[in-house]
């Protein structure tokens, strides 16, 4: 691990706003604050706001900055990078931001029923081979429903075709409500400012001329949930490791 690295999560220890629990941890003792943010951490009431798979926070400390009178947690389980908001949102005095460092398949274990209003997922990776790891699939959306309120609401924006099909898909065969959809928002009507935030690997997509698709929806309670069986294309421009994109400037 190089040296920047260790200086980042040094820094990040002494962060008050971040919170890192080893699941060893988290199995022994379980989370102090589960069901409990509002009144031990934030000292107010006000809605929780999830941005899963935050990376650097672009999302969790713009929404912070826009919206006073909500809370805002990021998690992650890359901490080098979640240092990047961190550090941002203590620098500027931001009040209503946190960050959470653990796998998302734990959130269950740091929050209790009904205490988060709103998911954002920001360009998460597809996983095309492994729904299983798909941020909407429906072993997902089961997670996600322990915690969130009954009109919990969960918001999606992603470069991938492939995601944002199956993410759609999904939503139909579920019959969840549909509040908001576009396969190109910078070039659709939405002039909501939120979407405006861009991300570090949004602003990446968008220099190679791809399209920003967004998807907005309620995460409705379900007895049983159903994943889609259509076959959906692959996107041609993504290998399957995160940080590896073959070129598209031939597109």
């Amino acid at each position: 691990m190089g040296k920047n690295k260790l200086k980042k999560f040094s820094e990040m220890e002494s962060y008050p706003h971040v919170f890192q629990y080893p699941f060893a941890v988290i199995q022994e003792s379980g989370f102090p604050m589960q069901g409990e943010w509002g009144k031990q951490f934030f000292g107010n009431d006000h809605p929780i706001v999830l941005e899963l798979g935050c990376g650097k926070g672009e999302y969790t400390v713009g929404l912070a900055r826009m919206f006073p009178d909500k809370n805002f947690i990021g998690v992650d389980v890359k901490g080098a990078r979640m240092w990047t908001g961190a550090k941002q949102s203590l620098e500027e005095g931001l009040t209503n931001v946190a960050f959470l460092r653990t796998d998302i398949e734990l959130i269950h274990h740091f929050f209790g029923a009904g205490e988060v209003a709103e998911i954002w997922i920001t360009f998460p990776d597809p996983q095309m081979n492994k729904v299983r790891k798909r941020l909407t699939s429906t072993r997902f959306m089961e997670l996600y429903r322990q915690i969130l309120t009954e009109n919990g609401i969960v918001h999606l924006k992603s470069d991938s075709n492939f995601m944002f099909t199956y993410t759609c898909l999904m939503v139909e065969v579920n019959t969840y409500p549909v509040l908001a959809s576009t396969n190109d928002l910078y070039h659709s009507d939405s002039v909501d400012p939120i979407l405006a935030i861009k991300t570090y690997y949004e602003q990446q997509w968008l220099d190679r001329g791809l399209n920003i698709k967004y998807i907005k929806f309620v995460c409705e309670q379900r007895e049983t949930l159903v994943e889609p069986d259509q076959e959906i294309e692959f996107d041609d421009y993504r290998s399957f490791h995160r940080g590896r994109r073959s070129d598209t400037s031939k597109k």
